[in-house]
């Protein structure tokens, strides 16, 4: 018998990836495809054969895919290998059957390229968010993920497509102006991947040291409802003990900690540092 809420899960999953699949989808066949710039990952290389013989995209791009799921299946599991396999069915189809019913743009390169980035880049979030994939490029790109945890998923996408886009500029056109709008896609789709992975629950850390940590961690909680930890540091030159408040928040809330700590004590110090995502109360909880 299935558990509860594993059936609406699995809808949600296929809902998800669907809509991800149509915005890739459409970024891929409706903009960079008329554009006549390189593309990125597998759907990249399949956009090559499509230009210089015609082939569907979607299609090539599922048979390409297939031996790259095969050698990658070790590393990734057979759970995650057939999530990705629903997802890649769902987009060649929307890529093959659904995009071309929708119009094509005809416009400037670089705007094309723009809305290529981001709407490949929202798709492909979409995907990763629901643990699943497109497959092929995917497959290597979270197979790296997982044997180096500590490098982003979208700086490991950059480089990655960065070979097949330099590859696809010079077999396809050959112009310069090719390659560049297909960096930008490429650098576009891995800073909205990373910035809807790992932004949306981003925030700011503050390392306040402070004579008054009671004091500066009351301020803080009447000015912004946060609370705050207190820890014991010592300084290496005079060797003296000094409090640290430790406060997460969001970054319009650490404007305002920090000018309330510059007026009540301007000789305390402030370390502001970037936080990827902060989770727990008051926060994400997923």
């Amino acid at each position: 018998m299935a558990r509860p809420g594993t059936a609406e899960k699995i809808i949600c999953d296929i809902l998800l990836e669907a809509a991800g699949g149509m915005l890739a989808a459409v970024g891929i066949v409706n903009f960079a495809s008329p554009a006549g710039f390189p593309m990125v990952g597998v759907s990249g290389i399949a956009l090559i054969f499509h230009r210089l013989l015609g082939t569907p995209i979607g299609t090539v791009s599922l048979l390409l895919n297939l031996p790259i799921a095969a050698v990658c299946f070790r590393i990734l599991g057979r759970r995650f290998l057939l999530r990705s396999l629903r997802t890649m069915l769902l987009t060649t189809f929307l890529m093959d059957a659904a995009a071309p019913l929708l119009p094509l743009y005809q416009g400037d390169k670089i705007l094309a390229a723009l809305c290529a980035g981001v709407l490949t880049g929202l798709g492909y979030a979409l995907i990763y968010a629901r643990g699943s994939s497109t497959g092929g490029a995917d497959f290597i790109v979270l197979s790296l993920k997982k044997k180096n945890p500590h490098i982003s998923l979208g700086k490991i996408t950059f480089f990655n497509d960065l070979l097949v886009v330099t590859a696809g500029a010079f077999l396809t056109s050959g112009e310069i102006d090719g390659l560049i709008c297909g960096i930008l896609v490429s650098f576009l789709l891995s800073a909205v991947v990373d910035k809807v992975l790992y932004g949306i629950s981003a925030g700011k850390l503050g390392l306040i040291i402070t004579d008054r940590p009671r004091a500066v961690a009351e301020k803080i909680d009447a000015l912004i409802g946060r609370g705050c930890t207190f820890l014991k540091a010592s300084g290496s030159y005079s060797g003296r003990e000094k409090p640290v408040v430790l406060c997460a928040c969001n970054n319009k809330q650490m404007f305002l900690i920090r000018e309330a700590i510059k007026e009540m004590e301007p000789s305390a110090f402030v370390i502001i540092l970037e936080s990827n995502e902060v989770l727990g109360e008051g926060f994400s909880r997923s």
